[in-house]
C-alpha cells in the first residue's frame, strides 16, 4: 500500500501485459504507485507487464494488489471517478482530467481516499463498474475519434493530478544534466587554451609570423560554438587521447 496519500489506479479486467506494464510506467512517470488489478485476463504476475514497465516495475508492479473484483478493490476508497467516453444513462458528475484531478487533490488533502477507475482495453469499463464511482472523467478529444488506449489515459490523468507539483520548466537548471547546461565562459576559457597549447606543441602555428592570427580565429571559432559543458569534456578527451597517442 503506497505510503503518502494519492490516487489508487485500479485497472478493471485489464487484457494485456502489456498494457499493464505501460500503465505502471504512465503512473511512477508522475509519483503514483497504488495499482490495483481487478481479475487480469492473463493472470498475475506476467511477464510482459514486467518487460514492458522496466523500471516501473520495481516501485509499482511488484507492489500491484489483485482483487477478484471491482468491490474488493475500493473496499478502503471514499471517492472513486470512472473514466469512459461513452455516454451513460447513469446520473453522475461529468469531469475532464483537469477538473477532475483538482478536485481529487482537494479531497485527498481533506483526507478521503480517492481511485480512479480504467476499463478492460476493448470495451471499457461495464454499466456496472461505473455504477460503482461517484464521477465520471471523460477526455475532450476529437469526438470523431475518442479512442484512448489504456496507457495514454493513465498516463492523462497522472499528469493532471501532478501538475501543481511539477517544474515550472521541463528541466530547471539545477537539475539539468551538463549535455544541456551551456558551458561558461571559463570553461570555453579553458578549452581554448588548452587546444592552443597542444596545437603550438605540434607545430600547428606556422609560419611564425602568422602565429597570432591564427590563435584570434581559433579563439573567436571556440566562443562561436554554442557548446554544452558535456561538450567541453568531450573537446578536452578528445585531445587528451590524440596526445596520448602521438
Amino acid at each position: 500500500m503506497a505510503a503518502r496519500m494519492e490516487p489508487a489506479i485500479i485497472l478493471v479486467r485489464p487484457q494485456m501485459g502489456e498494457n499493464i506494464g505501460a500503465a505502471a510506467r504512465a503512473m511512477l512517470n508522475f509519483g503514483l504507485s497504488d495499482m490495483r488489478l481487478v481479475a487480469p485476463r492473463d493472470g498475475w504476475p506476467n511477464p510482459k507487464a514486467i518487460a514492458m514497465a522496466s523500471g516501473a516495475a520495481g516501485q509499482v508492479l511488484d507492489q500491484a494488489r489483485v482483487y477478484p473484483s471491482l468491490a474488493e478493490a475500493m473496499a478502503d476508497i471514499d471517492y472513486a471517478y470512472a473514466t469512459t467516453a461513452r455516454g451513460r444513462e447513469l446520473t453522475k458528475p461529468v469531469l475532464t482530467p483537469a477538473t477532475a484531478m483538482q478536485d481529487a487533490r482537494a479531497r485527498t488533502a481533506a483526507g478521503v481516499r480517492t481511485a480512479i477507475i480504467f476499463g478492460p482495453e476493448r470495451a471499457g469499463l461495464e454499466n456496472d463498474d461505473v455504477a460503482r464511482a461517484n464521477a465520471i472523467i471523460t477526455v475532450p478529444v476529437n469526438p470523431d475519434f475518442p479512442s484512448l488506449n489504456l496507457a495514454q489515459a493513465v498516463l492523462l490523468n497522472g499528469y493532471e493530478w501532478s501538475r501543481e507539483t511539477l517544474p515550472p520548466e521541463p528541466a530547471p537548471h539545477g537539475r539539468r544534466p551538463d549535455g544541456e547546461v551551456p558551458a561558461t565562459r571559463i570553461e570555453i576559457e579553458k578549452l581554448a587554451d588548452h587546444w592552443e597549447e597542444r596545437l603550438a606543441d605540434a607545430g600547428f602555428f606556422f609560419p611564425e609570423e602568422k602565429a597570432p592570427a591564427m590563435k584570434l580565429t581559433l579563439r573567436n571559432l571556440w566562443s562561436r560554438l554554442p557548446l554544452t559543458r558535456a561538450d567541453t569534456r568531450i573537446f578536452h578527451g578528445m585531445l587528451r587521447q590524440l596526445v596520448r597517442r602521438d
